[in-house]
């Protein structure tokens, strides 16, 4: 066993972290665009199939995994993964399979957060702009505002704000810092929610008496099966992915924090009962009523469009719109940070761990490192808004959506089918609830991953067919910008080795003895 770490404070602090850990943007600006870009209703029965299938069952093991991990004094993904393997295969069949998890983990945390704090300072710049009439002026369409507002210093500086905020909870470590956030802004969270939830059905609708905010309730809820479809599937099983915040890595070192015999079942199903209730409940009846009677079935289909372009132009027409806006984007910007905190504090975790830095001075260089890979993001001179998108897709293509269902594959197979009874045994330990063993045979052993293989396998084919595979992607064809692509996906690639080699070497100076005595030089 290793030297002792930190540990939570208090149960409801680690499962308000965990939660936040969780719900984030993608709850409330990602959800609504996915469910009505797949059919609405239709695209809750299989986002609910995921949830069951998919969900719970991986979320038991990162919780499973991560506690065990940190008995080995690990916190990152690469060598918890290979201290679980290596309970069922040969040492250097281990060492692959944890570098290949690290390698996910890493690319996660580094290149999802490298944009993903952006979101979350626009979100924070628009809260203010909705107290300050920033983007109510009529005569200037909110498209055009937010074109100016990403390229102006002003960008820049809530996007500061932002990291020197998550630096600051990282930096003063799980209790007094990542806990005593959650504790304060994951209740903030929900009450904004709630508020935006009463107001969203009790409108109609000034544009369409067809498109009132109780038609966008019943567009979500009312199922049209005509509309099923494979492509439905996918996104589902994608989104599961993305607002659990699986297959990222970040889910287990938060894990690894917990005391050997604490109780995982329980708390498990406490973080995803207060996920779904932000996503579906809060999300689909907050965000989806009120873009619908404003909007129509088709205004809510955007994506980053409907949050800052769409709703900012409702809220000006709303009467009280500035305090409404206000809220919904300090929501946003709660449901952001608490999530990029996670993200952050894996970065840190593995500086302590390989660089044997202290918490502070590892919280310095990842904030450091931020800044460098993102002023240029922010600064129009440099590259085009147009080229940052090609960069962004790439990212969230293949680290924020492919790569997730890899890692969850990952660990759902050496869990299941390679330690098995151990793993149950370890899953139970400390638990209020049991996991029975039937669930664990029908879910982890059967159709967790067999589920899983065939979402992957159908993810590979959509994205063969949407030429994703190919040298350049057939998006960034024809536009003039087919170099920015490929720099983003080379950096995508570049990012991924680094990841690799990084969890390899880390591995193998832990545990030299096992891999045949050897340190590498």
């Amino acid at each position: 066993m290793a030297e002792s770490r930190e540990n939570w404070g208090s149960k409801i602090g680690l499962i308000l972290a965990m939660a936040g850990n969780a719900v984030g943007l993608g709850n409330f600006w990602r959800f609504p665009y996915v469910a009505a870009s797949n059919g609405g209703g239709a695209f809750m029965i299989p986002y609910f199939f995921a949830l069951i299938v998919i969900g719970i069952p991986l979320m038991l093991v990162e919780w499973s995994i991560g506690r065990y991990g940190g008995k080995f004094g690990h916190g990152t993904m690469g060598p918890i993964m290979y201290v679980q393997a290596k309970q069922a295969m040969a040492p250097k069949k281990a060492l692959i399979v944890g570098s290949l998890a690290g390698m996910i983990a890493f690319g996660v945390t580094l290149l999802v957060n490298s944009y993903y704090n952006h979101l979350i300072g626009w979100s924070l710049g628009y809260a203010f702009n909705s107290l300050t009439g920033g983007y109510m002026d009529m005569n200037v369409s909110t498209g055009d505002f937010f074109v100016k507002y990403i390229t102006s210093p002003v960008n820049l500086i809530f996007w500061i704000i932002t990291l020197l905020l998550l630096a600051r909870a990282v930096t003063k470590g799980l209790e007094k810092g990542i806990e005593s956030w959650a504790k304060l802004m994951m209740p903030t969270l929900y009450v904004f929610g709630i508020i935006l939830a009463i107001r969203a059905v009790t409108l109609g609708s000034p544009v369409n008496p067809d498109w009132s905010a109780m038609a966008g309730l019943n567009f979500i809820w009312n199922p049209d099966f005509s509309s099923l479809s494979w492509k439905s599937a996918i996104a589902a099983a994608g989104q599961i992915f993305f607002t659990l915040s699986l297959g990222m890595g970040i889910v287990v070192n938060y894990a690894s924090y917990l005391k050997p015999e604490e109780d995982i079942i329980t708390s498990s199903v406490s973080m995803i009962s207060l996920n779904e209730f932000a996503e579906v409940i809060l999300g689909g009846t907050a965000v989806i009523p009120i873009a619908y009677a404003f909007l129509g079935p088709e205004g809510i289909t955007k994506s980053i469009g409907l949050a800052y372009i769409a709703l900012p132009n409702v809220f000006r027409t709303m009467a009280g719109g500035g305090i409404f806006g206000a809220i919904w984007f300090l929501l946003l910007f709660f449901a952001g940070i608490t999530s990029a905190i996670a993200m952050y504090n894996y970065l840190v975790a593995l500086l302590q761990e390989d660089a044997g830095m202290d918490r502070k001075k590892a919280s310095l260089v990842v904030l450091i490192g931020y800044l460098i890979v993102g002023i240029p993001v922010c600064a129009e001179p440099i590259l085009t808004k147009t080229a940052d998108l090609m960069y962004f897709s790439e990212v969230d293509n293949w680290i924020g959506n492919y790569l997730l269902i890899v890692l969850g594959l990952i660990e759902i197979v050496v869990v299941g089918w390679c330690v098995k009874d151990s793993a149950l045994e370890e899953m139970n330990k400390g638990g209020l609830w049991k996991v029975p063993k039937w669930y664990f045979r029908l879910f982890h052993q059967f159709l967790t991953p067999i589920t899983i293989i065939t979402f992957l396998l159908f993810f590979t084919i959509d994205y063969a067919k949407a030429g994703n595979f190919n040298l350049i992607p057939a998006y960034a064809v024809g536009t003039g910008l087919e170099m920015w692509a490929l720099a983003g996906r080379m950096v995508v690639i570049g990012v991924l080795i680094c990841g690799f080699i990084q969890s390899y070497k880390s591995i193998k100076k832990k545990y030299a003895k096992d891999l045949d005595g050897k340190v590498p030089v």
